[in-house]
């Protein structure tokens, strides 16, 4: 049988970054900076007030207590957005709006709280040091300089200092557009009545909301039986929309595999043993002039999510232009023995608790290692992997886990 480590090698070489395409901002959520971008202007670009309150020379009000407070004239109103030159007069002081332009000869703000609140003339009850409650000009960020260095993926603070800017549009790795089609002459779909013989379809809807959380954009179709060419109509007639294609069930090695067998005819998609429990048929490769990637995995819940997890999200991530690898392990102990297959890498759902002080996380194997046990799968937090030469392992042993 195939290695896991071997498995995941061949996959990640094959999937390439997506081509960057120029995505305006309202689109740009989730996808990836391929270029540096700058900043054109000084942010702030003009010195600007933190706070409500009273531009003054600082020390015009140097002895201001509220013992002995300051009374000065107030001159004008400065709002957020005036664009007319201002200016503060020595023994004057100018009201201010919370980031509108300081005006010329101030050199500190006086809080209004610091006041009496005055429009005519204000009571200064306390001195501000100089600078006090003003923003300067490039504090944030100089002009030209780099604000978002290429590889970022751009969240919702991103798209902000993307905009604070003046960008309108970034080139990007876009995320991948991803069909999630199952297959199986059983499946029914949620809600409607159960025949005999028939399951509710849910690989589906968990590979749908696992692509979204790895960064892509899914798009589930409905599950399509064991027919071969009804699966081959279905798959073509979607590959257009898509940039990857995720099956899951119809490549076992029994009978009625539609999957495998519409599939194997083209030469360009491998089906093979990986040495896993669960999730050992395994199938890769690509489809089309376009080269889409396609993951056919295995149609057992859990060995659906599992491949998931060790493969499609790691080929999603060098398709987002990001680092790619194995999933992240730690390091925990186990809360009861723990037993695999000699000659498979194993996976066991686990619940994983933080240690306490100095001492080591804690991972406890849920009730029901099935790879159709997907009530069992709901309840865990973490993979526990055992290597594929280890047997037993006793309570108390350290091993390396997988948070999910």
């Amino acid at each position: 049988m195939k290695s896991v480590d071997a498995h995941l090698a061949e996959i990640l070489g094959t999937v390439r970054p997506l081509d960057p395409v120029e995505l305006g901002l309202e689109e740009a959520l989730g996808a990836t900076l391929a270029e540096d971008v700058t900043s054109p202007v000084a942010l702030p670009p003009f010195d600007n007030s933190a706070m409500d309150g009273y531009a003054v020379r600082a020390g015009d009000v140097v002895g201001a207590t509220g013992d002995e407070p300051v009374v000065l004239p107030v001159t004008i109103d400065v709002a957020a957005g005036d664009t007319a030159p201002r200016a503060v007069g020595e023994g004057f002081v100018t009201r201010i709006m919370t980031g509108a332009p300081v005006p010329e000869g101030a050199d500190a703000v006086v809080p209004v709280e610091w006041t009496d609140g005055g429009t005519v003339k204000v009571t200064i009850r306390r001195a501000p040091s100089p600078g006090n409650a003003i923003r300067r000009s490039g504090e944030d960020v100089g002009a030209g300089d780099v604000v978002l260095p290429s590889g970022t993926v751009i969240g919702p603070a991103q798209l902000g200092i993307l905009a604070g800017v003046g960008r309108r549009a970034v080139l990007a790795h876009p995320r991948p557009r991803v069909v999630v089609l199952s297959t199986g002459a059983e499946l029914v779909e949620p809600g409607t009545p159960l025949g005999h013989g028939q399951i509710w379809e849910s690989n589906s809807y968990t590979l749908v909301a696992a692509v979204k959380q790895a960064g892509g954009e899914a798009f589930r179709r409905r599950a399509v039986g064991d027919d071969p060419y009804e699966f081959s109509a279905t798959l073509n007639g979607l590959l257009g929309e898509a940039d990857a294609v995720i099956t899951s069930g119809g490549i076992s090695m029994g009978a009625y595999e539609p999957v495998k067998e519409a599939l194997s005819p083209l030469g360009t998609v491998r089906f093979e043993k990986v040495a896993m429990q669960p999730g050992m048929p395994q199938g890769f490769g690509v489809l089309g002039e376009r080269q889409i990637p396609i993951f056919t995995l295995p149609g057992n819940p859990v060995s659906s999510y599992v491949s998931f997890l060790l493969y499609v999200k790691p080929a999603l991530a060098r398709m987002r232009g990001l680092p790619a690898g194995p999933p992240v392990t730690v390091t925990a102990t186990t809360a009861s023995a723990l037993r695999s297959p000699a000659g498979r890498r194993s996976f066991l759902r686990g619940v994983l608790s933080a240690g306490t002080g100095e001492g080591r996380a804690v991972v406890t194997p849920v009730h029901g290692q099935g790879s159709h046990q997907l009530a069992a799968l709901a309840s865990a937090n973490a993979l526990i992997v055992v290597p594929e030469d280890v047997t037993d392992l006793p309570e108390g042993a350290v091993v390396e886990v997988i948070p999910i």
